[in-house]
């Protein structure tokens, strides 16, 4: 790394844990803040400073990374009273990584402009073990000035980004992704619970269709796999999909187009929520298809 300045992080769930510890492997310095700062006490112990808001992050960093869960949660973290760009000096970064508004991703980054600073959006993909495993992929939005200083902050905790322009376009290309995680849920979960009712081995079936099947790949390899062993737990919780499944249904109807499976499987997902899936992962779905028909997915508990 050619050079280090000062970062700071607020959020540290399920990805953003990981996700800053991999820039405190690496040697950047680090100021965090999470509301519940119990939560980042594995940071604090490596090394990373505590500061008691997003504004107290901003004023001790060039460049802030949020990672937490709503818009809402963004709009107060960053636009708040006691938000980052209240804090954050002229020619710094905010880089919000939340699965977001592209509309209020436009609304940070003309905010940052009027402080003297620069924005971008850059939601991941790549779940949990993406992010332990320093595996993610970046969707970018926003100045390209910004993406260019923070790009070696990336390459510590993912293998993949690309720009897609201004700002807004990175969470937009990320709930294209969300609308492909939908379809392929779908197609997972109802192809495995398929085949237990027919009565075949569910084990051999998944192993031939992973290997050499034109339904194959890294979800069917992956996921799959979580599914037979019936680890239902979140990788990525039910209620953070119920959000991102509605962005895309407000962007369909910003943008004037009809996309049926996003409208299905944002209502199964949400009955998902109200049935107390919500903490659970998104291959729960095969728990809720097998209940809905009156029987149960059992998987192949090892």
């Amino acid at each position: 790394m050619s050079e280090t300045f000062a970062l700071g992080w607020i959020g540290t769930g399920i990805m953003g844990l990981p996700m800053a510890g991999h820039l405190l492997d690496a040697g950047w310095p680090l100021t965090v803040y999470t509301r519940t700062k119990a939560k980042a006490e594995p940071l604090l112990a490596r090394g990373a400073r505590w500061a008691n808001s997003p504004k107290a992050v901003a004023e001790a960093s060039e460049a802030v990374f949020s990672i937490v869960g709503y818009p809402k949660d963004v709009e107060e973290t960053i636009l708040g009273k006691d938000g980052v760009l209240e804090g954050l000096g002229s020619g710094g970064i905010i880089c919000d990584m939340t699965t977001s508004d592209p509309a209020l991703a436009q609304r940070i980054a003309t905010r940052a402009r009027q402080k003297g600073c620069e924005a971008l959006d850059a939601p991941v993909t790549g779940g949990e073990n993406g992010a332990k495993q320093a595996k993610l992929a970046f969707f970018i939005g926003g100045s390209e000035k910004a993406y260019q200083k923070l790009q070696p902050c990336f390459a510590c905790m993912g293998k993949h980004m690309a720009h897609f322009g201004a700002a807004g376009s990175g969470h937009k290309a990320k709930l294209a992704n969300q609308t492909a995680v939908a379809g392929i849920m779908f197609s997972l979960c109802e192809s495995l619970l398929f085949v237990q009712e027919a009565g075949l081995d569910v084990e051999r079936w998944l192993e031939l269709v992973a290997a050499a099947g034109a339904a194959g790949g890294s979800p069917m390899q992956t996921r799959g796999r979580r599914i037979l062993k019936n680890d239902l737990g979140p990788g990525f919780y039910v209620h953070h999909f119920v959000k991102d499944l509605g962005l895309c249904l407000q962007e369909c109807r910003r943008m004037g187009i009809v996309l049926p499976g996003i409208t299905l499987a944002e209502e199964v997902y949400r009955s998902m929520q109200a049935q107390g899936y919500g903490k659970m992962g998104t291959q729960s779905l095969i728990a809720w298809l097998a209940a809905n028909s009156g029987r149960t997915w059992l998987g192949k508990a090892k």
